[in-house]
């Protein structure tokens, strides 16, 4: 399945239905009156979010999502039925934003999530609503209102607990590998993966997700290579994993290119918990590693780990240290009460 994180729909809620003009005739019924049922209401547009969708695929191939109208009232008092609602299903980490691509409307962070984002019309009145003891005969009715319609944009950020950063070739791929059971494309040039991966790791009693992105280079921010189209993924992450090629030719300078263009893109992943990994130690020799990785403390402050993910040499610690950086956030998280709000443009649930 292909891959999509970015969709433009269109969507439109029902409009109601048409009041009836009618009286009343019958043989040996006198005086019948006025008897126009009044319209019904136009169908909602209902997202929800469910757990078996991972992609926005589907969206590339249907884009415009209109809810049935409402039907006309009738004669002898027959009020019209309702208008089917429209339920459009997106994947768990989906946001809609409005038309210029920075308001959000709504975030869907849980499967089972279910809101009413735009509300059908309301039907017309028939003319019976307007008898009264002054108008006993009104001829007056009004068509039903028209419903909301609005273009929006999905945009989808995977759910994962821990995010691989790193520049192209840093091993990333290998790593996710060999810490889950996913499978991603693995080969020795730059750029295999063009699309981000999610892997289930299990160490212990503890169960987290992991997520690979594509890697970034110098000027992503300004659109070089893949840009940072793809950072967003690992916006909602509780930890950095910051790969690095030991066997680079300055890996120092790797590790400010990537928090550089992390400070450049903004929404606070310059200032997530980082942990640092020097990958493919099974590449370089003994003293040359151990030179590097006495930089790393220097400049940082803190001993990067020491990795190998074709080997699974130091990947075990590496898991443990992420198990307890993801478990210090989710308990600050719960002490401070934070949840992820939506926004309902119809003011409706």
């Amino acid at each position: 399945m292909k891959f999509l994180d970015e969709a433009k729909i269109y969507l439109k809620s029902g409009d109601g239905g048409a009041g009836c003009c009618s009286f009343h005739r019958e043989k040996f019924i006198e005086f019948g009156g006025p008897d126009g049922g009044n319209g019904g209401k136009g169908g909602d547009i209902i997202v929800e979010c469910v757990k078996d969708l991972n992609t926005l695929i589907d969206f590339r191939y249907t884009q415009h999502f209109k809810a049935e109208k409402g039907h006309h009232g009738m004669g002898r008092n027959r009020s019209g039925a309702k208008g089917q609602d429209l339920i459009v299903r997106v994947p768990v980490g989906t946001e809609i934003l409005d038309e210029d691509k920075e308001t959000i409307l709504m975030d869907f962070t849980e499967a089972g999530q279910r809101k009413t984002f735009l509300r059908g019309g309301d039907g017309g009145f028939g003319n019976a609503h307007y008898k009264s003891p002054t108008n006993q005969a009104p001829r007056k009715f009004t068509p039903g209102w028209d419903g909301q319609e609005m273009y929006v944009w999905l945009r989808l950020k995977l759910i994962a607990d821990a995010g691989i950063v790193g520049l192209p070739n840093a091993g990333k791929s290998t790593f996710l590998a060999a810490s889950s059971a996913a499978k991603p494309k693995i080969a020795d040039y730059p750029f295999t993966t063009l699309h981000p991966n999610l892997g289930v790791v299990k160490i212990e009693n503890y169960d987290f997700v992991l997520a690979d992105i594509p890697g970034l280079i110098e000027g992503a921010s300004e659109g070089h290579g893949l840009g940072t189209r793809f950072l967003g993924h690992v916006e909602r992450t509780a930890v950095l994993l910051h790969l690095i090629d030991i066997t680079s030719e300055d890996p120092l300078e790797s590790y400010h290119i990537i928090r550089n263009e992390l400070a450049e893109y903004g929404a606070g992943l310059d200032e997530k918990p980082e942990i640092v990994a020097l990958n493919k130690i099974d590449s370089i020799d003994k003293e040359v590693m151990l030179k590097i990785a006495d930089q790393f403390e220097e400049e940082l402050g803190e001993r990067p780990c020491l990795i190998s993910g074709v080997t699974g040499e130091g990947v075990r610690p590496l898991l443990f240290k992420l198990v307890e950086k993801i478990k210090e956030s989710k308990d600050e998280r719960e002490h401070d009460g934070d949840t992820t709000g939506t926004f309902d443009p119809t003011g409706s649930s």
